[in-house]
């Protein structure tokens, strides 16, 4: 079974066993469309969010425990701070022609227009303006913005490989 990253617990909020949780998903309310989270790693536990909002500019939600209750001790919602926040991989939803989840660019070969290798995708992120490929090789890392036509030609899931407008010596 595959897990999807979507966010970790970044702290409490209250006394009452509510955790905040710092959300990769954009907008950040978006985690909540997910019904069942998986809290921490392979010994973690099934959970959801039970009660949930907006609070400042962050999300705080009670969740349930590992005894299906929801927690209401500040001290265990504090063990929780650090766990991931992760889905099973089928609960994604089917993404429309041309959009991409950063998890399934991992891994994917990216070479220039030519087909000259530049590496390998070992990480995505946004610098606010748009994603950013981290494509990396034995001697030297890109980091190439993920910016459809202009920069990346083209994206095949099906043979793993990104074809982009860039050059090894940038």
């Amino acid at each position: 079974m595959t897990r999807i990253t979507l966010g970790h617990v970044s702290g409490v909020y209250g006394i009452k066993g509510w955790v905040r949780i710092a959300s990769q998903t954009r907008p950040e309310e978006r985690i909540l469309d997910y019904r069942r989270w998986w809290i921490g790693d392979d010994q973690g536990f099934m959970s959801r969010a039970v009660a949930q909002r907006m609070q400042g500019n962050g999300l705080v939600v009670q969740l349930l425990g590992r005894d299906e209750e929801p927690i209401t001790d500040r001290n265990v919602a504090q063990s929780l701070i650090g766990k991931t926040v992760s889905v099973e991989r089928a609960q994604m939803p089917p993404l429309p022609e041309g959009e991409y989840y950063w998890i399934d660019l991992l891994g994917l070969k990216v070479a220039d227009e030519a087909g000259l290798p530049l590496g390998v995708v070992t990480d995505v992120f946004s610098n606010g303006a748009q994603d950013v490929l981290t494509v990396s090789d034995e001697d030297k890392t890109h980091l190439i913005p993920f910016v459809v036509g202009p920069i990346v030609v083209s994206v095949s899931l099906e043979s793993r490989q990104i074809v982009c407008r860039w050059s090894r010596e940038w």
